[in-house]
This record gives C-alpha cells, sequence and structure tokens, in this order.
C-alpha cells in the first residue's frame, strides 16, 4: 500500500529531488535560516517550555489535588515569610 501524495517536510529541512543548483543552494539557505531562527529565538523558546511545565504541573494537579493544595500552601508560604523578612529588615 502505497501513499500518493508528498510527505510534508519540516521548514528546517531541505528537500529531496531538487536537481536545479540554484533551487538547490536557495532550498538550504532557507533550510539553515529556519534553523537559524528556531535556534535562536530565546523568547518563543521559554514560552513553549513555560507551556509544556504548565500543561505537566496541571496534569499532576488533576491526579493528585491534596499535594497540588499543600505545594500552593507551602510557597504562598515562602513568600510570606520572603515578604515579611524584607519589610522588617527595611524598617530597622
Amino acid at each position: 500500500m502505497s501513499i500518493d501524495r508528498p510527505v510534508p517536510v519540516p521548514r528546517t529541512a531541505v528537500p529531496l529531488g531538487i536537481t536545479d543548483p540554484v533551487k538547490s543552494a536557495r532550498a538550504e539557505l532557507k533550510a539553515a535560516l529556519a534553523a537559524i531562527e528556531v535556534k535562536a529565538n530565546a523568547p518563543r523558546r521559554a514560552s513553549e517550555a513555560v507551556d509544556r511545565k504548565v500543561h505537566e504541573v496541571r496534569e499532576k494537579a488533576q491526579q493528585n489535588p491534596g499535594a497540588a493544595a499543600a505545594a500552593v500552601a507551602g510557597v504562598a508560604a515562602l513568600v510570606g515569610f520572603a515578604v515579611w523578612g524584607i519589610v522588617r529588615a527595611y524598617t530597622r
């Protein structure tokens, strides 16, 4: 069973079957620039990493809501103590 439709090529890959050297060079340059953009776009990569981590945390929170509530309470207490310490040091 074969598929007659073309296989999609990622933006960072050069399609096979290009015989013209100029078109091949353009395709290689386009792929290289796309790879550089993917690698160098730090804000986008950070945003995607945050989105993945948020998704993981939400899944864990749905699986174990008690632990999630305890974690939230712990973080809130930690922030409260930090603010209290900063204010206390500032007022002395």
